[in-house]
Parts: C-alpha cells; sequence; structure tokens
C-alpha cells in the first residue's frame, strides 16, 4: 500500500526554444479529468494562435490513471516525451501542457520528442515538488455519552477534528493516514455505539 506520493505544490511554467519554434511549458497540480480539461481549455483560449497544446497528465496516489495528448504532433513526439518526465519524475495529481509556437523550421521526430521532453522538464524543475500522504477520509458518528473515550483516541492519534458537531449525537469528520487506517479504526470501532462511514 502506497502511504505517500509526491506531486507539485503551486503551478508552474518552462521554456524550450529550437530553430525559432517555442515551447511554453505549463505544469498544474490537479485532483481530478474536470480539472484538467479545464486547465487545458483555459491555455488553448489563451494561447489560440499557438499551433499546438499537447499534454499528459497523470492521477491518483496509485499513479494508475494517465493520459498523453500529441494534439497533431506525429504520434509519440509530444505527449509520450512529456508523459516520461512525470513518470521520472515520479509524479502523480499533475498536468503538463506544452504548447508550441512554430517557428517556420520542421524538427523532424527526434528533434520534436527533445523539445516536448526539455520543455516539460523545464515546468517540473521550476516547481515545488511536494510529497503528500495517502489518507481516508472518515465521519465518526458517537453518542454523547462517551465523548471521553473518542477524544481520548482523537488526541492520542493526533487526529484532526473537522466540522465537529456536539449534541446527543455526535459527528467529527478527519482524515487517517492509509498506513495507519486499520489501527484507529479498530481502537474506534471498541467505543459502544461508534459508527464509522467513508467520505
Amino acid at each position: 500500500m502506497y502511504d505517500t506520493y509526491k506531486t507539485i505544490a503551486q503551478p508552474s511554467e518552462g521554456l524550450f526554444k529550437d530553430n525559432g519554434s517555442k515551447f511554453l511549458s505549463f505544469a498544474f497540480p490537479v485532483d481530478s479529468e474536470d480539472n484538467i480539461r479545464n486547465c487545458v481549455q483555459l491555455l488553448r483560449k489563451e494561447h489560440h494562435s499557438a499551433r499546438h497544446h499537447c499534454y499528459a497528465w497523470r492521477l491518483g496516489y496509485e499513479k494508475s490513471v494517465f493520459r498523453a495528448n500529441d494534439d497533431g504532433e506525429p504520434t509519440s513526439t509530444a505527449g509520450k516525451p512529456i508523459l516520461g518526465q512525470i513518470q521520472s519524475f515520479d509524479l502523480t495529481n499533475i498536468l503538463i501542457v506544452v504548447v508550441r509556437y512554430f517557428g517556420g523550421t520542421l524538427l523532424g521526430v527526434s528533434g520534436l520528442i527533445n523539445a516536448y521532453r526539455n520543455a516539460a522538464y523545464d515546468a517540473i524543475i521550476q516547481a515545488e515538488i511536494i510529497e503528500k500522504l495517502v489518507e481516508k477520509q472518515l465521519l465518526v458518528e458517537f453518542d454523547y455519552t462517551v465523548m471521553n473515550e473518542v477524544m481520548k483516541i482523537f488526541k492520542d492519534e493526533k487526529l484532526l477534528q473537522n466540522e465537529p458537531q456536539f449534541d446527543l449525537r455526535c459527528q467529527i469528520k478527519t482524515q487517517i493516514r492509509f498506513s495507519e487506517l486499520n489501527r484507529i479504526e479498530e481502537g474506534l470501532r471498541k467505543i459502544k455505539g461508534l459508527t464509522i462511514g467513508y467520505l
């Protein structure tokens, strides 16, 4: 089970030039395919006169969902080299778009691969790479009468209390690191009348 993953903290930009062509690269932290579509559409509008908007992305801590798009460049000369940089830095929840302004000189297959790879690399090295925990979101519900038992576990395990509601029936949202989930959940379930829902 993966416990952490690497991504970027905020958007970044890079640049690569070759034979008059400019390759502007943009890296974004993303968490959904909708988020990815929106970023690509915004760049297409912002750089509407560019010849190509090639991109690659990877989602999820298991890194199993990914795509590469050549946007009219010869097959595997753009999206694949961009994806290769994402993989080589072991990143996920990231989108990299490389916008090409054609300079009038054809670069050939190897030239294109090199240009898209270097543009993606530049966007990544301009970014702050961070490590994030893989966590499960939980909703813990319990009777007010067992509040002290629940709070002891929350305090001992240093769990965040998100949107707590304390009434006759109490609720607290929290997140627990995957590697700790079974152990902490087992302790919570020993408390009478406590239920756990996954968010």
